[in-house]
């Protein structure tokens, strides 16, 4: 009840030709719920771990990254856009030359845009006016989270991003390649629960707690400008490069170039 690497290969080039097709509007009301829904995966993580023992802090990490996954299950299942996953649906549907680079550019603007709204929405009204994070232990989980986020100098936190969304794509990947729902989501909670446990970085779960911290009077804009440069050039180099452009060569590149030698000799 699983697809071959092969045939994910094509699901994921599919993928991104449909992702590229998609009106604005869709775009939009698609990418706001995937920032919402990380969002709620952080959130759930937060108000799940703090204030737990410090005695067990490998525990803890697990206990956070194995509720976080619901962000991703939700966006897969339920229908989101989330710009990680379009970091690697996108760029191998243009190495396989059914998109234009511009296209690929477009879309990963506009997801952006969306999955920031979301994931701002979320920080905003659940954890500020409703107060989920706005005091007490989940304030200081919350504010830990975002401080040692921004803490670490570009580089390291470029390379940990990397990881993270080899991971994060890797999961998305395994989900094209089940067949049904309960599979997905096995698929899906695997990659996710150990790139949080590991504790890289991720562009758009960094949208939601670092601006918590910021809503709180505890960071500023100004912290979060270079983390969120370096997390997101990580971010599209290891989706790009290391899940899309990797399994593109090893399992579609021949395939490609003997499509456009059929087609030079038509």
């Amino acid at each position: 009840m699983f697809h071959s690497p092969q045939k994910i290969a094509d699901i994921s080039i599919e993928s991104g030709l449909k992702k590229s097709q998609m009106s604005l509007g869709t775009l939009l009301i698609l990418g706001f719920f995937a920032g919402a829904f990380i969002a709620f995966g952080f959130l759930l993580d937060i108000r799940v771990t703090a204030g737990n023992p410090t005695t067990m802090p490998g525990f803890n990490s697990f206990l956070g990254a194995s509720v976080f996954p619901i962000g991703l299950i939700l966006t897969i299942l339920a229908g989101g856009e989330l710009l990680t996953g379009n970091m690697m649906t996108l760029p191998i549907a243009w190495f396989a030359k059914k998109i234009s680079f511009g296209a690929v550019i477009k879309n990963w603007v506009i997801i952006l845009i969306a999955n920031f709204i979301g994931s701002i929405f979320v920080a905003y009204f659940f954890g500020h006016v409703a107060g989920l994070t706005s005091s007490g232990i989940f304030l200081d989980k919350m504010v830990a989270i975002a401080q040692a986020k921004v803490a670490q100098p570009f580089g390291p936190a470029f390379v940990s991003a990397i990881g993270c969304n080899w991971l994060v794509c890797l999961a998305v990947w395994l989900a094209y390649g089940s067949q049904d729902m309960g599979s997905k989501i096995f698929a899906i909670w695997f990659p996710i629960m150990a790139f949080v446990a590991i504790g890289f970085q991720h562009v758009v779960a960094n949208m939601y707690v670092i601006p918590s911290a910021i809503f709180e009077g505890k960071m500023t804009w100004g912290q979060y400008f270079p983390n969120f440069f370096a997390v997101l050039l990580g971010n599209i180099v290891g989706g790009a490069i290391f899940v899309g452009l990797a399994y593109f060569v090893a399992y579609k590149k021949d395939v490609a170039a003997a499509q456009d030698g059929a087609k030079k000799v038509a």
